[in-house]
């Protein structure tokens, strides 16, 4: 599968996207934006992890002004919107999403990396939120994501200054999970992406939809929301394989 803006490979399980845009720094233009949405709202069938990275040496440089500044504030709310409804379908539509992050991971391409559930950064990442410094404000989900990672406070002062951090200092904060050395972002994504694949695909299901949730809830919603969620999945067929597979000292097989 291939577009003019988004490269798609398959291998089992595990897709992945490269977006191409090497020219732009991988800048999000709507046809990028509508080839990421397109692949979401129809994987393959068998699809469960997928990889995502950019061409080029860089991730994603954000939102691609030149279409930004022709919109009237009608056109820039509904833009904004859409990609709320993008980034939520990465975040919750099911599929797991692994980023190998190198070179701009700034504005939207931090918005996009922070909607996947997996964050690796090489050497080279280099994360910011620049709109303060461009006169604009974050359209991407960047206000509930990223300030849900950082904290208010330090969103704030970052957004303020245009301040940037690096792959480890993107660690430390927890824009990245995983900080690696040149090179060695995509074979890490492939045995993660191995790992998670092979996990009970309702148990992954339920730990992306839930969390993030129950940490919006009151405590005892939170508790009852878990003991439900709790329920669903340690009644299955494949929780009688984990437990069983784990007494026999052998991996698990699920379906």
């Amino acid at each position: 599968m291939h577009s003019d803006y988004l490269d798609v490979t398959v291998d089992g399980q595990i897709a992945r996207l490269t977006m191409n845009r090497p020219h732009k720094r991988n800048a999000m233009c709507d046809g990028l934006l509508d080839a990421i949405a397109a692949f979401y709202m129809t994987p393959p069938d068998g699809v469960r992890v997928v990889i995502l990275s950019g061409e080029g040496g860089h991730y994603c440089s954000g939102l691609d002004l030149s279409e930004h500044v022709s919109r009237d504030a009608e056109g820039t709310m509904m833009h904004s919107r859409n990609w709320h409804g993008v980034m939520q379908k990465i975040q919750f539509g099911g599929l797991i999403t692994i980023s190998v992050m190198n070179g701009a991971v700034i504005g939207g391409g931090l918005e996009l990396a922070s909607a996947t559930h997996v964050r690796i950064a090489e050497p080279s990442t280099i994360f910011q939120l620049p709109e303060g410094r461009r006169g604009i404000f974050v359209g991407g989900g960047a206000s509930v994501q990223i300030g849900r990672i950082l904290g208010p406070d330090r969103m704030v002062e970052m957004m303020l200054t245009g301040r940037k951090y690096g792959a480890d200092e993107g660690q430390a904060l927890g824009l990245a999970h995983y900080s690696v050395a040149e090179g060695e972002g995509m074979a890490l994504a492939d045995k993660l992406a191995a790992k998670i694949a092979a996990n009970a695909p309702l148990s992954n299901y339920i730990m992306v939809q839930a969390l993030t949730r129950i940490a919006d809830m009151s405590r005892t919603d939170g508790l009852f929301a878990e003991s439900l969620c709790a329920a669903l999945a340690q009644t299955t067929s494949d929780a009688e394989e984990g437990l069983k597979a784990f007494l026999e000292k052998r991996a698990p097989v699920f379906r």
